[in-house]
Order: C-alpha cells, then sequence, then structure tokens
C-alpha cells in the first residue's frame, strides 16, 4: 500500500513536516506521498473535497486551521474533544473523517521528566489552536493556574470559556500581551503563538528583555517553534541562563503519533529527529 497524506494550514513554507514525515515511513519500510497543501480558512471547504476525491488517506492540521478543521468531521479522540481543535485526520475508507490532537501527545512527552509541575503557575502566550492543547497538557501535569497573554481579549473569550469548562479545578485568567503584568510568579512560559518563526517575524520574540530579567531563576521557557530551532525568545532565555524546550521534540512526537495513528505502527523517532535536524540547518 502505498499512502497517500499531506498538510494543510497557511502559511506553510516554514515546515519541515514533509520531511520527517517521509523519513518515519522509511523507518519503517512503508512507501507513502506528503503533500503541502497551502489552505487558508476561506478555502477549507474546497479543500476537503480535494482530499475526498483524490483519495488522500489523512493529512495533518495547522494554524489557523486547527480550531475550524473540527466543524467538519465525523468523529474525534479523546485528546481532541478536549482541546476543541485537531491536528491530525484520518480519512476513512467510507471518506469518513476521524480527528486527533497528537499535538497534546507531543507537548507532554517534550517535558523532562525531572520538571515537576504539579501545583503550578503557567503562561501561555496566545489562545488559538496551540494553546488549547497546551493547557491539556500541562493539566495533564498537575497546573494549578493558567494566565493567558493575547493581543485580543475579546477574540480569545471562546477559548477561555471552553477552557474554563473543561479544567473547573484550574483557576483561568487572561491578559493583554501589549500590558504583561509581572512573570515574577510563573513558573514555565509557553509560547503557543507563531512569533518567532521563520518567515513571520523571526527577528523578534514575544516577550520583552524586561520581561525575562524578571523571572525566577528556575522558570522554563517552552517555545513551540521549531523553525528556527533556537527563536530569538529560546536564545534569550538561554542568556539567563533559565531552563528552556525547544519546539522541535514536540514536533517529532506529534508527528511520530500521527503516522502510527494513519499506518497502526509506531516510526523511529530518532531517525525523524536527525532528519528534521538536518533540514533546519
Amino acid at each position: 500500500m502505498v499512502y497517500k497524506l499531506g498538510i494543510i494550514g497557511y502559511p506553510l513554507t516554514h515546515s519541515i513536516s514533509a520531511a520527517i514525515q517521509k523519513s518515519g515511513f522509511e523507518s519503517l519500510r512503508l512507501e507513502g506521498t506528503y503533500d503541502v497543501l497551502e489552505t487558508t480558512p476561506e478555502n477549507l471547504i474546497e479543500r476537503i473535497k480535494f482530499l475526498k476525491v483524490n483519495d488522500y488517506n489523512g493529512f495533518n492540521v495547522t494554524i489557523p486551521l486547527k480550531v475550524p478543521m473540527s466543524l467538519f468531521l465525523d468523529d474525534i479522540d479523546d485528546y481532541a474533544n478536549v482541546a476543541g481543535c485537531v491536528n491530525t485526520v484520518k480519512i476513512n475508507s467510507d471518506k469518513t473523517f476521524v480527528g486527533y490532537n497528537t499535538d497534546i501527545y507531543g507537548f507532554k512527552k517534550a517535558i523532562p521528566a525531572d520538571i515537576d509541575l504539579k501545583g503550578k503557575t503557567a503562561g501561555i502566550l496566545g489562545t488559538g489552536g496551540a494553546a488549547r492543547a497546551a493547557v491539556v497538557g500541562l493539566a495533564e501535569k498537575g497546573i494549578k493556574n493558567i494566565d493567558f497573554y493575547t493581543r485580543n481579549i475579546i477574540n480569545s473569550k471562546q477559548t477561555l470559556d471552553y477552557v474554563r469548562a473543561q479544567f473547573p479545578d484550574i483557576e483561568f485568567n487572561v491578559y493583554q500581551i501589549q500590558h504583561i503584568r509581572s512573570l515574577s510568579e510563573t513558573d514555565i512560559i509557553v509560547n503557543a503563538t507563531p512569533i518567532g518563526m521563520k518567515g513571520y517575524m523571526a527577528d523578534v520574540m514575544p516577550l520583552e528583555p524586561h520581561d525575562l530579567d524578571r523571572l525566577k531563576p528556575d522558570t522554563v521557557i517552552y517555545d513551540i517553534v521549531y523553525n528556527p530551532m533556537k527563536t530569538i525568545l529560546i536564545k534569550e532565555a538561554q542568556k539567563r541562563g533559565l531552563r528552556t524546550i525547544t519546539g522541535i521534540d514536540m514536533l517529532i512526537y506529534q508527528a511520530q503519533r500521527a503516522i502510527e495513528i494513519w499506518t497502526g505502527k509506531s516510526p523511529d523517532a530518532k531517525v525523524m529527529k536527525i532528519t528534521a535536524l538536518e533540514t533546519l540547518n
């Protein structure tokens, strides 16, 4: 069998998913194609029709389609249900769509085992699909307080209402990112925005230098942006001796899980990571 797969979202010039997926399939000695299909929200319906008509077996979903794609699914897994968004879709033989959220799996697995987040406070930059995945992952790690920082508080209301309903034991707050409050009591900060991504504001970071200066020495900086592997945020955090988690491991683990969903077999994550690092350099 030759698997026919792809990724939808916009923009996709930064994406290295095709290279990673190819190496994953090669590690399993399986054949497959993986197409990069730039898709705007306005073209999502047409793209869905295209994927069905052209006999695709599945696809990945990235910004800004993770939430709207959930409206076109016939079934979803537990993670997608809790997060309210998907990043992986399997197309069955009867053309039904089953949605999954492998971002949560990747997000959690990338956090080193020695980082204890039970009862701690998190700050999440952004309120989109990636932020929702981060909330679920952090909740399962025992986080008790989550502060969102967003450019538009009004637009973030849907996400805030959703996560409050899903996780009543966690205290949620939302703040304007331009007027960020002191982060001195925050234990982990997650950048769930595309700021810092290659081709999209790559020369800036979502926080000001003085925000980093006020952090506790043991604060963890987790940037889900993977291209470049070391964003300005990661570099500035490391200059200050802060512990950092880059987006590359999350990317690899979510991709590994996606292949498991599509094929029923688990590819070699180490091989996939080597490919990712070679592609980024």
